[in-house]
């Protein structure tokens, strides 16, 4: 059996038809599969790659941490040196109030982890999130889930869990002071890219503060200068009392952390001890990973591209859409290297998608995905060190696909 029957054989699947492409290679914008076919990757693990595949400074990072330790101790329990230098400089990048890192193995966990706080702080069990969100889909994070598809199957999940429609003022009356949180992406990302107003985010924010709620955002997808800025949150002048981080976090490894000001954080060590805790949570690996390369999106100045290769993005796209006929007609919705093209239905985007990927027609194929929420957008959130060449040549072949179809 070769290796695309032993996957399918013997590795848990998560859908009955994976796209099931065996890639040998990644560096860059690009993918390379086991025929030495070359991907322009649109989807960087999603929104995990932001310095691009398999930088130097990562790799090295990586080495040296393994030729000193890896595993020795669950997380908390001894100081290890790329969990303290990571968690140091990352609460020097965030605001005061931010500065105690608990780090988790994933961006689910980190969700987990942040709905314990709320609930172990605050001393209340009503966790409010919102519809078309999405925190992850371990059984805590899923009871959170804005879409009832995705819940269903798994019932009876997690009780007293409101949910609220994103960006409406009149919903914001229903937090109380029953509430132990708020969990709000701060910007939508699988419902196809969903940015709120400045107001609704200023107002959420004041709703929490007046009924003692703590507003925990989700950065998972949108950390790290995804948006335009390092922290989405920067750009609507707020500030939460917990941070979720995942994804990019790691470097391109796993790992997860939900940050607060320590005098919350510290509620998870005593009554209960232990409140938390987590085996491979922080791994020493991933931290030297995750530390190497938020130096480099810093140092090589990555975030502030962000915004001129969205509007290269938008211009290619958009400059040949009054060309198209009334059946083919698309909209663009975007916040920084978070791009969502919305067709008509999930059948046209999946051709588009399809098409893309295969390049069967001799074009330079295209490594792209849809929504969990918006399954007829097509996703774009590459590497943020996507080059202006790639750029165009994506966008020349999502117009090349779109036209002839």
């Amino acid at each position: 059996m070769n290796n695309r029957e032993l996957f399918l054989s013997h590795v848990g699947q998560t859908s009955t038809a994976p796209l099931a492409l065996e890639i040998i290679r990644a560096y860059g914008c690009r993918l390379v599969d086991v025929t030495e076919k070359e991907y322009i990757d649109l989807i960087g693990g999603i929104s995990v790659c932001n310095i691009g595949h398999g930088h130097p400074k990562v790799i090295a990072a990586i080495k040296q941490q393994v030729d000193q330790y890896m595993h020795i101790m669950v997380y908390g329990e001894l100081v290890q040196s790329p969990q303290v230098q990571y968690a140091q400089m990352l609460s020097s990048y965030l605001p005061n109030s931010l500065n105690a890192v608990f780090f988790t193995a994933s961006g689910s966990e980190a969700t987990e982890g942040a709905m314990k706080l709320s609930k172990r702080y605050t001393n209340r069990t009503q966790i409010v999130s919102f519809k078309h969100s999405y925190h992850g889909s371990t059984q805590g994070a899923l009871s959170i889930m804005g879409d009832e598809y995705w819940r269903n199957a798994f019932r009876p999940l997690l009780p007293d869990i409101l949910q609220l429609r994103y960006n409406s003022m009149e919903d914001l009356e229903q937090i109380t002071t029953r509430t132990a949180c708020v969990i709000a992406e701060t910007i939508q990302a699988e419902a196809g890219v969903i940015v709120p107003s400045k107001a609704w985010l200023k107002a959420l924010r004041d709703k929490c503060t007046q009924t003692g709620t703590l507003l925990v955002l989700d950065e998972i997808q949108c950390g790290f200068g995804r948006n335009g800025s390092l922290w989405a949150f920067e750009q609507f002048d707020i500030v939460p009392d917990i941070l979720l981080l995942g994804k990019a976090l790691g470097g391109g490894m796993p790992l997860g952390a939900f940050v607060a000001d320590k005098k919350i954080m510290d509620s998870l060590s005593h009554n209960p001890v232990l409140g938390h805790i987590n085996t491979f949570g922080g791994h020493p690996v991933c931290c030297a990973a995750g530390l190497a390369a938020f130096r480099v999106l810093l140092e090589e100045n990555i975030v502030e591209s962000v915004n001129e290769k969205e509007r290269l993005f938008i211009h290619a796209l958009s400059s040949w859409m009054h060309e198209l006929p009334a059946s083919k007609k698309i909209s663009i919705r975007s916040k920084g290297l978070m791009i969502a093209i919305e067709f008509e239905n999930f059948e046209i985007n999946k051709s588009v998608i399809d098409a893309l990927i295969a390049a069967t027609d001799g074009g330079l194929a295209v490594f792209t995905d849809w929504f969990l929420f918006a399954s007829n957008c097509l996703r774009i959130a590459p590497p943020l060190t996507i080059s202006d060449a790639d750029i165009l040549l994506a966008c020349d072949r999502i117009k090349q696909v779109i036209s002839s179809m």
